[in-house]
């Protein structure tokens, strides 16, 4: 990418941190490259001190701070603030509510954009399909309708599979080392496809900058491809511990997720259970054909655990 570019990152989350570092040290290398981040005014000008801090941080890597807020401006009012960037790429997340992924997705198609990664780093959304039991997911195939259905703004999906610290949050039921137990979802020989939050900043990155430029094109990215049998296995050989082994079948989770249909967390493991769209082979992905190194969960679980 050798000529002037515009880069604006939705979010400064976990993963908007580290999309932002990733493409501050492409962007270091590249003085035509310019880097914005929109952050809600109250973030900008708030006095608590960790957000000082992370404030501080982002001026230190030359990256320019837009107000703004997803939720609340309007499909116009933020296609006013987008329409100097040549990319957009979203990492907000669920958090903003219904309907927050289609407007961003309206409003750069109406700003005409040159390029968007929208906010899709998790599993195969086609492959899903519509009615699964996240029903948060149907938003991201209108996202993808809209995208797919126009030529002026470039579009790249990267998919990534689920955060490998997700994997092992408590919450989450699958890694319950409070009480040494590992829980399949589906089957134990149902596999996941996971990626941490730092790889996922540099692969972006990657895919930003890749020469021949990425367009209108879903990429496969992965730290690791695991079964649940190899997370129970992974467990026992690195911690030391004999874990009980739980199975969490499809039926069970559909039962629980009827008596408690608000509940995330349950959608969420019904999803992962059934075993569609959330694996893919790591080999076959856009970091492994390239040579990039990534952290797989072994690795992980070394470095957190």
């Amino acid at each position: 990418m050798s000529q002037d570019q515009s880069i604006l990152v939705l979010g400064a989350g976990e993963l908007g941190m580290a999309v932002l570092r990733s493409l501050a040290r492409r962007a270091a290398e590249q003085p035509t490259v310019s880097l914005a981040v929109l952050v809600r005014a109250s973030t900008i000008a708030s006095s608590d001190p960790v957000k000082q801090k992370d404030i501080a941080g982002l001026r230190s890597l030359g990256i320019e701070l837009v107000p703004g807020d997803l939720a609340e401006q309007s499909v116009d009012a933020l296609a006013e603030v987008f329409r100097r960037f040549d990319t957009v790429i979203s990492c907000t997340g669920f958090v903003g509510g219904r309907g927050v992924q289609v407007k961003i997705a309206q409003a750069v198609l109406a700003a005409e954009v040159g390029r968007y990664v929208p906010w899709q780093f998790g599993v195969d959304y086609d492959a899903i399909g519509r009615g699964s039991p996240q029903d948060l997911f149907d938003e991201q195939l209108d996202v993808r309708d809209l995208l797919r259905s126009q030529d002026r703004t470039e579009w790249v999906i990267v998919s990534t599979g689920m955060f490998t610290s997700f994997l092992f949050e408590p919450s989450f039921g699958v890694v319950d080392l409070a009480n040494r137990t590992v829980r399949a979802l589906g089957s134990w020989d149902t596999a996941v496809t996971i990626t941490t939050a730092a790889d996922i900043g540099s692969l972006t990155a990657e895919i930003v900058f890749a020469e021949p430029r990425i367009a209108r094109e879903v990429v496969y990215v992965a730290g690791d491809t695991v079964t649940y049998r190899q997370v129970a296995d992974a467990v026992d050989s690195l911690l030391n511990l004999n874990v009980h082994r739980e199975e969490w079948s499809v039926p069970q989770l559909k039962s629980e997720l009827a008596r408690e249909p608000g509940n995330s967390l349950r959608k969420y493991r019904a999803v992962f259970a059934q075993g569609v769209g959330v694996a893919w082979d790591k080999n076959e992905t856009f970091n492994a054909r390239r040579g990039i190194p990534v952290s797989g969960m072994e690795a992980w679980m070394r470095e957190n655990l």
